[in-house]
């Protein structure tokens, strides 16, 4: 498989290269290599210019969930079951609620508590440790400022990193790759936002939460 210019990837189907949709928008370069098995959706829209998405690859023998549209279906749904310890008996759980400047993913409300959660999806492992952004964010980074005035406005705020494949026990930002991201999260979790890493359990044709790991800050 090799790879294009962003959200386009040439993959080998039955001996024929193919153009495909890649569903993230990082640079996964260090999935997205030639030779890497991958699994397609095919798209039962006959106007796309793609007949295919890219929604996973195999690092080694560790399946990763690469579609950005995955990880806020994938909590909100983990919420929903009570499968979140810290964010279990929510009585209210709204998705896409604006504070402020910026639009949040998810919006909850529990007994007297109140507040907004950001979801970031992870496709980027280096030796077991799970890092994020894989590419420089400023949207990100003002997600993380936003999220800080949610906490002083006395709200509850949690930054909830998805960590799309199974076997990882670590997650911390990846500051060689985006100091101003990782600084704001230092800042955010000194500030009492709640910082949370869950990893997946990630099959050929589905991904569902799986078990919180250790958050290095």
């Amino acid at each position: 498989m090799d790879k294009e210019p962003r959200f386009i990837a040439n993959v080998l189907i039955d001996g024929k290269k193919e153009k495909v949709h890649v569903k993230n928008t990082g640079r996964c370069k260090e999935i997205l290599i030639k030779g890497t098995k991958v699994y397609l959706e095919k798209s039962n829209n006959p106007n796309r210019k793609t007949k295919y998405s890219l929604i996973s690859a195999y690092k080694e023998d560790q399946l990763i969930n690469i579609d950005s549209q995955v990880p806020n279906k994938v909590v909100f749904d983990a919420i929903k079951s009570n499968r979140i310890k810290e964010l279990e008996n929510i009585k209210v759980l709204k998705r896409e609620v604006t504070f402020g400047n910026s639009r949040f993913d998810l919006y909850f409300e529990k007994d007297k508590e109140s507040g907004f959660i950001e979801v970031k999806g992870v496709t980027l492992e280096n030796n077991g440790l799970s890092l994020f952004p894989d590419a420089p964010t400023e949207r990100g980074t003002k997600h993380i400022k936003e999220m800080i005035k949610v906490v002083e406005s006395g709200l509850k705020g949690y930054i909830f990193f998805l960590i799309q494949m199974e076997n990882i026990k670590y997650f911390t930002p990846n500051t060689s790759m985006d100091e101003k991201f990782s600084n704001a999260l230092i800042e955010a979790n000194k500030k009492g936002v709640n910082i949370l890493a869950y990893n997946s359990i990630v099959k050929e044709d589905s991904i569902k939460i799986n078990e919180k790991i250790e958050v290095l800050i």
